[in-house]
């Protein structure tokens, strides 16, 4: 690309970018078409999401911010101001970003999509009321407002309490013996005992033993008696010594067991000692609203035969359909209709938008999900096209729509649906930029922007900009070669054969009733199927807790430190049983797209077990020995070795008020995160801060003499890893990449076979070239004699699998089936399968 140079006026139609030099950009120019569908490409690492996202986008931003108050610019998440010389032409912008969702269960897609406040004006005014009612009004009919919550749970559906069986779990144990399993361990646990002595409770009987009335004061009393306690006195000492009035060591206040885990559960700030009081807390559904959330008189009013609670847990599909004989004026009249008939007309008008709105909904492949569905239970795919269907009903104009892979988590069946939405905001006189790696959607692009030619330090350039026809010519794209493929060579690939089957009897969970299935160990299975068929349930849920619980590992629970336990959704029972096959499985390992850390302080090198070898190496450097460094002063964790005026962040905060924070490197480290001290010691002419700071593929050079730390670096190449650095934060990580560093971390485990790998549509967030490294190691794992069940809707996976099971044949109710299984050859012949076309197609091609 050429150098930046000034702009001129502004080529009509085009939106011209000088001077990007956004996270890895090189000082790219690039003029890029408005009121068209423009596709960024490039292999994961790129520069895609920088020039999209971190540049025109926030550009964008920046500039609507400025017509803000200053005031009401701090409500807005702002990003930072991008690196880049000029912008000309750049409309208003909204960004459709990959995220997960808030992680409470009052979010919902009713909520995301506002659908919830139409059907809550539905009730409102159209609804069945019993006799003698008064009217109830549109926010008596929301859990989440004073007026709607049902008021003995407060709108959570389930109720806590506590139960002596709940905190004494086991009764033959004595007091002195921890019977109370519920109070504080160490000393706060012994001070309630001690006061128990002093009070005269016998604490050396079992508890079984003891009268319930003394049981039932120990364990629920609201009292707090204040006496004198004699630690270490026996119960005969402690009498004697009260009788003699002797000055006591402390005067102790008395909690109820039940009143020490409700307190700690509501004024803890630690998500442990949180998690620990609600193992005391027993859930029940809510005997008043049984599970609705709603108070009774809101309940009580119906529309269509259905209370709002019923209405709401219908899948969309069901819902449109049940509500469009009222938007054409076809229904059958109300029980209200001939007293009010001016409710009728409420009624065609709320349900005429609300089929409009749901008609977007259901064209997304999106009719299996219901208004209740809770955000934090929806993949980042399901989130993104919630919000999509928003935008595609609000009929802006002259707007830039910024879309990260919109096309993840989508069966190829589905995209094409996404495909003609698309098309349908460039009729409206939108522009569409789109970072993707979907082949069937860069296709139908009417311009590509080719980022590269590699990741990290090596990309960051324009390779190309134009009709997607000339990228055929421009030798160092990596997308090329997928998007103009050459003749295949007739070479067959050999399919491996099951050793033996893992047999599942009577699954239930979500869509899936009483099904029966067998999975094939040693082999490389691809679990396909259309959005919502039950393709995770079946695999990511059941699969895994089976197993786990047959071979005693712990199931890691969701995003356990980000929400309130008291909302989140109670957790569904696992129905089904392994009747055979588990006895050659020796361990479980799920790889999964969650974040490695939650801070920045956790990145690549720690999680790995990388970072270990390394401060070991500087530990054992003659200078660090001669000052007595052990390995634990290369850590930015630990005080002796980190920078203190920073904590070992590298970075200070500096708080603007009404603009976006400043993060500044720390002016003591300068960014290093190591004090002086330790800096000094240096390994081959680097200190420790030098090394985080090398990528991995500058590692694998630095550290060619070090078997293990070489080791663990070669494999993070061959997952594709090589341009991230060594100490990158582990919140600057996707999913993808995230997922990958797990993968990268199981293959440095040599010497191990008889290992089920789950894996969650790994490709998602990965180019073409990156998926093709993937499925090298996927292969290495099973040729290790490990069985690999991958869920995934990319077909270069699927036709690379020894085995294919073909879930549906639809989505929601419509699904939960198998509907073929087999070699990829034979499912490709399926017709009663939906992904069989696009197999065969990929098969053939």
């Amino acid at each position: 690309m050429p150098d930046s140079s000034p702009l001129t006026t502004n080529q009509n139609g085009f939106v011209r970018v000088r001077g990007a030099r956004e996270h890895n950009l090189k000082n790219v120019d690039v003029d890029i078409p408005r009121d068209a569908l423009v596709v960024f490409t490039g292999v994961s690492g790129s520069g895609k999401s920088s020039l999209a996202f971190g540049t025109l986008y926030a550009e964008a931003q920046r500039r609507y911010l400025e017509s803000v108050s200053p005031y009401a610019r701090r409500l807005f998440h702002q990003m930072s101001v991008p690196q880049v010389q000029a912008i000309e032409g750049l409309p208003p912008a909204v960004a459709l970003q990959q995220q997960r969702g808030t992680p409470t269960t009052r979010s919902s897609v009713g909520s995301v999509t506002t659908l919830s406040n139409l059907v809550r004006m539905l009730y409102s005014r159209a609804g069945d009321y019993p006799a003698g009612q008064s009217i109830v009004y549109a926010e008596a009919f929301s859990a989440n407002t004073p007026e709607g919550a049902c008021p003995t749970c407060h709108g959570l559906g389930r109720i806590y309490e506590v139960t002596e069986q709940s905190m004494v779990p086991d009764p033959t144990l004595t007091i002195r013996e921890r019977a109370i399993a519920a109070w504080p361990q160490a000393w706060g646990g012994q001070n309630q005992r001690d006061i128990l002595v002093t009070l005269g409770y016998n604490v050396d009987v079992p508890w079984q033993d003891l009268p319930q009335k003394q049981r039932d004061w120990i364990l629920f009393t609201e009292e707090q008696p204040v006496v004198p306690v004699y630690p270490g006195y026996s119960p005969q000492e402690t009498q004697r010594a009260l009788k003699r009035q002797e000055p006591p060591n402390y005067m102790g206040t008395f909690s109820s067991a039940r009143r020490h885990v409700l307190h700690t559960f509501a004024t803890t700030q630690s998500p442990l000692m949180k998690k620990r009081a609600l193992q005391y807390m027993l859930s029940t559904e809510c005997p008043t609203c049984h599970g609705k959330r709603l108070r009774r008189e809101s309940l009580s009013v119906t529309f269509a035969g259905l209370d709002i609670a019923d209405f709401s847990a219908l899948p969309l599909k069901r819902v449109e359909a049940l509500i469009r004989p009222f938007a054409e004026g076809k229904a059958r009249p109300q029980a209200h209709d001939q007293d009010h008939p001016e409710q009728a007309e409420v009624a065609r008008r709320i349900t005429q938008d609300l089929c409009a709105r749901l008609t977007v909904l259901l064209d997304l492949g999106l009719g299996y999900l219901s208004l209740e569905r809770s955000t934090p239970t929806l993949s980042p795919g399901e989130l993104q096209r919630l919000r999509l269907a928003t935008q595609l009903y609000s009929n802006l104009f002259g707007v830039v729509y910024v879309l990260d892979e919109p096309s993840a988590g989508l069966h190829p069946s589905d995209t094409q649906a996404l495909l003609k939405a698309l098309a349908g905001l460039r009729q409206a006189g939108n522009s569409l930029f789109v970072v993707e790696h979907n082949l069937d959607v860069v296709r139908q692009a009417d311009w590509l922007v080719d980022v590269g030619p590699a990741a990290g330090e090596l990309g960051g350039q324009i390779l190309y900009s134009g009709p997607p026809a000339g990228l055929a010519d421009v030798e160092d794209s990596q997308t090329r070669r997928f998007l103009h493929p050459a003749a295949r060579s007739g070479e067959a690939r050999t399919v491996r054969h099951p050793q033996g089957w893992l047999q599942l009897e009577g699954v239930h969970r979500n869509n899936l009733h009483n099904l029966s299935v067998q999975l094939p160990l040693g082999v490389l299975t691809t679990v396909t199927g259309v959005s919502g068929s039950g393709k995770s349930s079946l695999i990511s849920q059941v699969l895994v807790e089976l197993v786990a619980g047959q071979l005693g590992q712990a199931v890691e629970a969701e995003e356990e430190t980000e929400t309130d336990p008291l909302e989140r959704a109670a957790a569904p029972e696992t129905g089904g049983r392994i009747v055979g096959g588990l006895e050659t499985i020796k361990r479980l390992v799920r790889v999964d797209q969650k974040p490695i850390g939650r801070t920045p302080r956790s990145n690549m090198a720690t999680y790995t077990g990388l970072f270990d070898h390394v401060r070991k190496l500087f530990a054992a450097t003659p200078e660090a020995r001669k000052r007595r460094y052990d390995a634990g002063r290369f850590s930015f964790n630990v005080a002796k070795g980190r920078c203190e005026n920073c904590q070992g962040e590298g970075f200070v905060m500096v708080e603007l008020l009404f603009l976006p924070s400043v993060y500044a490197p720390c002016p003591v480290c300068h960014g290093a995160r190591y004090n002086a001290k330790t800096l000094e010691i240096q390994y081959q002419d680097k200190n420790i801060a030098e090394v985080l700071n090398l990528t991995v593929d500058a590692a694998w050079e630095f550290f060619q003499g070090e078997a293990a730390v070489h080791r663990a670096l070669t494999v993070l190449r061959e997952v594709g890893l090589g341009y991230l650095r060594l100490g990158q934060p582990a919140t600057e990580l996707s999913g993808g990449e995230a997922q990958r560093i797990k993968l990268a971390t199981e293959l440095q485990r040599t010497g191990r076979g008889n290992s089920l790998y789950v894996l969650d549509e790994p490709t998602t967030g990965l180019h073409p070239a990156d998926v093709e490294r993937l499925l090298v190691q996927l292969q290495r794992l099973t040729d290790a004699g490990n069985t690999v069940v991958v869920v995934e809707h990319d077909m270069r996976v699927v036709a690379a699998s020894d085995w294919v099971l073909d879930m549906g044949p639809g989505a929601g109710d419509e699904g939960g089936q198998v509907v073929a299984q087999g070699p990829p050859a034979e499912v490709a012949r399926a017709k009663a399968s939906k992904t069989a076309p696009f197999l065969r197609r990929f098969l053939v091609e």
